[in-house]
């Protein structure tokens, strides 16, 4: 027999779900993350993060700086991230020396967010993880659902070049830089097509939306 309406003594509590959300550059990941937001999902950008680790005087930003230089800092002492961008998005070597600082301290910080949402009495239905290197990381595993967002090409690019004021060449390399897809989208659970309209977007994550919550609780 189904509990009372009102009857909270024999209700299971809420389980949050935890959607991995990833893609390439200029996909649209953060503008998924926004319409998830709506919906009343909580979100944690991993990139967000790494923000904070390249403020001014934290362990990241002192072993940045002994690997690639003083000059590779602003004036406020914070990581320049364009300057550093040019540099690690031309040389794949100088890539991984920068994945390898900056890797291990993003994933201490997100296992500290996740635990902090864990503990809140009335978690929200769903906690968004987005990040670029979600499957090459492995974090994609602790997650109930992964999400991969995916643009052609050209979309990608003219996203770098008007929206980020990145120069052509600037956005070619980093495009270059970026890893493949093939294996994102053979973990994937949904796939977010983001070529078109912020109203066809919309759509397909509201359908997937409803998917995942129906499937994984």
């Amino acid at each position: 027999m189904a509990p009372p309406p009102g009857d909270q003594r024999t209700r299971e509590p809420r389980r949050m779900v935890l959607i991995g959300l990833t893609g390439n550059i200029a996909s649209g990941k953060s503008t998924v993350m926004a319409i998830l937001h709506e919906f009343g999902a909580a979100t944690l950008d991993a990139d967000q993060l790494v923000h904070q680790l390249m403020e001014p005087n934290t362990p990241v930003t002192k072993a940045v700086a002994a690997a690639f230089g003083p000059d590779i800092l602003d004036e406020r002492g914070a990581v320049h991230r364009q300057r550093l961008g040019t540099i690690v998005f031309r040389d794949p070597e100088a890539l991984r020396r920068l994945e390898a600082i900056v890797h291990p301290a993003v994933g201490r910080a997100i296992e500290t967010e996740l635990k902090r949402w864990q503990a809140t009495p009335t978690p929200p239905p769903a906690l968004v993880l987005e990040a670029v290197k979600l499957v090459e990381s492995g974090r994609y595993r602790m997650c109930d659902a992964l999400w991969v967002v995916v643009a052609d090409r050209e979309v990608q690019r003219e996203r770098l070049i008007t929206r980020r004021g990145l120069s052509p060449a600037e956005a070619d390399a980093r495009l270059d830089a970026q890893p493949p897809l093939a294996q994102k989208l053979k973990l994937a659970d949904e796939i977010i097509v983001n070529n078109g309209s912020l109203y066809a977007l919309r759509r397909q994550v509201e359908e997937a939306w409803a998917r995942t919550l129906a499937n994984v609780t």
